[in-house]
């Protein structure tokens, strides 16, 4: 095509639209949609809301490979095999979390579903290629989509923190993809469309928030992600060059820090105090943020920032670091180090009216 930034702009501002237009929908037919009441779920909130914001999410993915299919040649892509495990597994991930906001279904069911996810991604080509053993990369991606699948879910505990966590790992792909101007490959289409979803659902999840992302969001964008963070950061395939290993892995963690943050020092602190790690709880980074006296909206902003500087350094060192040294790395695992520990102190601070968590 022509005329690609136009395309695109008009491509995001239409599904902008769409995305207000049917989440405006859902909210007003589907009070009770998407309600889950049980005890063993543990929501910051104590108002229910719908939680039905991943329809969206999957409607403009299917959206987006309908598109690709119109404008950039034809239904032949689909026989792809990366594209059709792609396709199956977010499929299999969106239905998982659907059933879940539905029926509350057996947490073993669900992890089940996870690693079903992670062999289909296996058997079509995406799996993590880092190490010299085949084997261990299958381990390794396994672990990383189960891993993510987990982290986006435990991370939708407050409101707009997960959309704005997938929001700036999305826009930090989007970022690569532009450095090395690959404008016409379908996985941009497929981030930009996203995108253009997730922000138009933050006018419903920003606090006070009307609706969640639920279980459906999360399982559909956690598997997502996790497959697109396989290809461009994981495995460099956006770049015209070989990366380092170290470069990739490091882009990779500091894409998800957030997420990979949390998640390590939730579990941990469970585990000091001998209560189940897979339980929910509010316990997480953004309550001990709001214990502290910060309100729900300075909790996002702050999320931003953190997301933004992420953003900042993998663009940095995918766009400028060309000569990778082993000084960079120390520096970006430094950071990383830094935060995760910050962020551990900052659960461990005794707060002022704090509840039993």
């Amino acid at each position: 095509m022509s005329n690609l930034p136009l395309f695109y702009f008009t491509y995001f501002t239409l599904v902008f639209v769409l995305s207000i237009l049917m989440n405006g929908l859902f909210l007003r037919f589907s009070k009770t949609m998407g309600v889950r009441k049980s005890e063993d779920t543990i929501r910051w909130s104590d108002v229910q809301k719908p939680a039905l914001g991943g329809i969206t999410f999957y409607i403009t993915f299917l959206l987006s490979l309908i598109t690709y299919s119109l404008f950039f040649g034809s239904s032949q892509f689909l026989m792809h095999a990366e594209i059709l495990g792609l396709l199956a597994a977010c499929t299999i991930a969106f239905l998982m979390g659907l059933a879940d906001d539905a029926y509350n279904t057996n947490p073993i069911l669900k992890f089940s579903t996870q690693v079903f996810c992670g062999f289909i991604l296996i058997y079509s080509g995406i799996y993590i290629q880092v190490f010299s053993n085949i084997y261990l990369n299958y381990i390794v991606t396994m672990l990383w989509v189960v891993g993510l699948m987990n982290a986006i879910n435990l991370l939708d505990n407050m409101d707009a923190i997960a959309s704005i966590v997938v929001l700036g790992a999305l826009s930090t792909m989007i970022s690569l993809i532009l450095i090395e101007k690959s404008l016409t490959t379908i996985f941009f289409i497929l981030m930009l469309g996203t995108s253009s979803s997730i922000l138009a659902f933050l006018f419903f999840n920003w606090h006070p928030s009307k609706m969640f992302m639920g279980d459906t969001g999360t399982q559909f964008l956690g598997l997502f992600m996790a497959a697109l963070s396989i290809y461009f950061l994981w495995n460099g395939t956006s770049s015209k060059i070989e990366l380092p290993a170290e470069k990739r892995i490091i882009s990779a963690i500091l894409t998800f820090a957030l997420p990979i943050i949390d998640t390590t020092v939730v579990f941990f602190n469970r585990i000091l105090k001998g209560n189940s790690p897979f339980r929910g709880g509010k316990d997480h980074t953004t309550h001990h943020l709001f214990y502290l006296g910060l309100k729900e909206a300075q909790i996002a902003i702050l999320y931003i920032i953190y997301t933004g500087i992420c953003l900042a350094c993998v663009v940095i060192m995918n766009k400028y670091l060309l000569e990778w040294s082993t000084l960079y790395s120390i520096i970006m695992i430094l950071f990383f180090v830094l935060s995760l520990v910050a962020f551990f102190i900052i659960t461990r601070m005794k707060k002022p009216g704090q509840t039993n968590v």
